[in-house]
């Protein structure tokens, strides 16, 4: 083996194991998957590692909502909103309140609307899930909310 050729098989050992690493520490960084009937979410997303870990294990779950407020100078990510989602019957497939900006949930492919609450003021999103297809859905209020999770 020339010493080229293993210098580089070496960097490239050294660099999985690094991602590996990496990836693992992310998945540490989650908060805890929490259970609705059959459908499994988290929540969270205050303070910067647990925010980016959600989002990279985002790609893995069906459906990322975002919660925030904005006003004409910036915004604020949000913590205790309520989530409802509601399939096409009407019926409650998952009931949460998050625990920061970010939730992420495993719903089965079909259509779904999800009701987000804060301080009695409700939005509501159509979203349709496709397989290997996660989807994003942004929930802004305007002006200032009393629930900040910066």
């Amino acid at each position: 083996m020339s010493p080229l050729f293993r210098k580089i098989v070496l960097a490239a050992a050294a660099g999985t194991l690094l991602s590996g690493g990496a990836l693992a520490q992310a998945a540490t960084m989650l908060p805890p998957v929490h259970k609705f009937g059959s459908v499994e979410y988290l929540s969270g997303g205050v303070g910067l590692d647990e925010s980016r870990a959600i989002e990279h294990a985002s790609t893995q779950w069906p459906l990322t909502l975002e919660f925030a407020a904005r006003d004409r100078q910036h915004a604020d990510f949000l913590a205790d909103v309520k989530v409802r989602v509601r399939d096409t019957h009407g019926h409650d497939t998952m009931k949460a309140t998050s625990d920061g900006p970010f939730m992420l949930a495993k719903l089965p492919p079909g259509r779904y609307v999800v009701d987000a609450t804060l301080d009695g003021k409700t939005l509501h999103e159509n979203v349709v899930i496709r397989e290997h297809q996660p989807i994003r859905a942004i929930f802004e209020w305007p002006g200032e909310a009393r629930s900040k999770a910066s």
